[in-house]
Formats: structure tokens, C-alpha cells, sequence
């Protein structure tokens, strides 16, 4: 069948036609709320399904993101975890017309490639952010480089991270960083626990920017990267930038989409 759009215009006549993968994580209420809609509404295999609907928090929703992005299918979260930012309210009632009337955002991830100090390369897309921290007790020390121009020769620091739009509410907002509009070009970089300069509180950069961040002193101050759950041991460069070849598909209830919550999260 053909792929179904999403744009509020879906009516309940057509939404009864959606193939449907579930996926739950192993949490015990995201698995008996699992077994429910299961026994409701069926299951197919995710390569043969218009949507997914993932249950769990926000970090099942970026595993079932990560998992499914060579599909192009838009994934549709009910929140059987804790915050719940990227997921809907849960409910078994009425599934087929939310699905129906949900709103899609398209999110890039960005594309990092970490060089470790015994010459190896890890590549990994992160939908959140990356980070780099210190893996010791002594804090990290980084050059940071825009667009092959040294912007910073050293920051010391306890780490540092280049987010999307869409994670800026996550490890981001955390750091004391810019809560980004969804629909904005633009990436954060903010610092963690910033000893020198100590006044230095991050930078706003155009989306297409390429971030160099290289550790000086690997040996006595050593650093490990994060591309949202996949980590780099004692990295001495990283290298991010957005990835546009790559998009994830998010469903949201209507008004409820990543740009009202960005917006909601400022005034809380």
C-alpha cells in the first residue's frame, strides 16, 4: 500500500488502514501495555509497517529512531517511561485516530567521527547530542575548531557538547544551554562546568557547520565521546557535523509537536 502522509488532514476511514509495528522497551509497564495494544490492534513487522508506535521514554524512542531509520517510516512514542519529551501521552483508547490526525517533525541528526588515541575511528549519528567529558579526575582541556578556523585554543573544562534543536531540552538545557526552536538552522555549543575562560557560556552555529573538537594532554587528561548512547574511549579529536542525508520521521498529537514543547519548556 501506499505510504500515508501525515499532516492533520487523515481521516479515521484511512488511518484503519495503517499497518502497524509496536515496540516496547523492557520496562515491566511498557511490556503489559505492549501485550494490550497487541491483542487490540495486531502487529506487523517494522519492515512492512506505514508507522511505529514505540513504547517506553525517551531513550527507547531514540534506540527505535536509530533502529528504523533506514526505513523511512515515522515512529509514533507513547510514554511509558519517565519525562516523556519526545513521546505522547499513553493511551489504548482512539490509537488508530491519533495516528490519523498526528503531526510529523523531520529532524536531521548529527554525524560524528571520533579518532581514539590507539589510531582508531568511531562513526556514529546522534539525534540528541554529542558530548565530549573528561574520563579522569582532572578536567578536559579542548581546541575547539568551526569550519576549519581555531575558534577557542582551550577550554577547560569538565566537558563540552554541539546539540540539535531537538535534543537542546536533554544534556544541553542541563548545561545551562539555549533551548533551540525545532524549526531553526542552528546548533548549540555549550560547555560543562567551564573552568577557563570562565565567562565563555557557548555559542549558537549555523546547522551546516562543521565542529572540530581535539583534546589536548589525551595522556594525563583523557576524554571519551557520546553520540547519544554510543561512546568513544580516550578520544583526541571529534569531529560532528549535521547529517542531511539522514532523517527521522517523529509523529506528534496535535499542538503537541517539538515546537510547542521547546516553547512550553522555557516558561517552566
Amino acid at each position: 500500500m501506499d505510504t500515508i502522509g501525515y499532516n492533520g488532514t487523515q481521516n479515521l476511514h484511512e488511518a484503519k488502514a495503517l499497518k502497524i509495528s509496536f515496540a516496547a522497551s523492557d520496562a515491566m509497564i511498557a511490556q503489559e501495555s505492549y501485550a494490550r495494544l497487541l491483542d487490540r490492534y495486531g502487529t506487523c513487522e517494522p519492515e512492512d509497517a506505514d508507522v511505529i508506535v514505540a513504547l517506553g521514554g525517551d531513550g527507547f524512542m531514540l534506540h527505535t529512531l536509530h533502529s528504523t531509520t533506514h526505513l523511512n517510516v515515522p515512529v509514533y512514542g507513547m510514554n511509558r517511561g519517565t519525562v516523556g519529551f519526545l513521546m505522547n501521552t499513553f493511551g489504548e483508547e482512539n490509537l488508530l485516530r491519533r495516528l490519523g490526525e498526528a503531526e510529523e517533525e523531520v529532524i536531521n541528526p548529527l554525524a560524528m567521527t571520533a579518532t581514539t588515541s590507539d589510531g582508531n575511528t568511531v562513526r556514529a549519528l546522534a539525534i540528541n547530542e554529542v558530548s565530549l567529558l573528561r574520563a579522569g579526575p582532572q578536567a578536559a582541556k579542548l581546541r575547539i575548531s568551526v569550519d576549519g578556523r581555531v575558534r577557542l585554543p582551550e577550554l577547560v573544562c569538565d566537558g563540552a557538547l554541539l546539540c540539535t534543536p531537538a535534543g537542546s531540552t536533554a544534556y544541553n538545557y542541563s548545561a545551562h544551554g539555549p533551548i533551540l526552536p525545532i524549526g531553526s538552522d542552528v546548533l548549540a555549543l555549550t560547555a560543562m562546568a567551564a573552568f577557563r575562560p570562565r565567562r565563555w557560556r557557548g555559542a549558537l552555529l549555523p546547522k551546516k557547520a562543521n565542529v572540530v573538537f581535539e583534546v589536548l594532554d589525551p595522556i594525563k587528561r583523557p576524554v571519551r565521546a557520546d553520540a547519544d548512547s554510543r561512546s568513544a574511549h580516550d578520544v583526541v579529536r571529534v569531529e560532528m557535523q549535521s547529517e542531511p542525508n539522514v532523517i527521522h520521521r517523529i509523529l506528534f498529537d496535535p499542538g503537541h509537536g517539538l515546537e510547542e514543547r521547546l516553547i512550553r519548556e522555557q516558561f517552566v
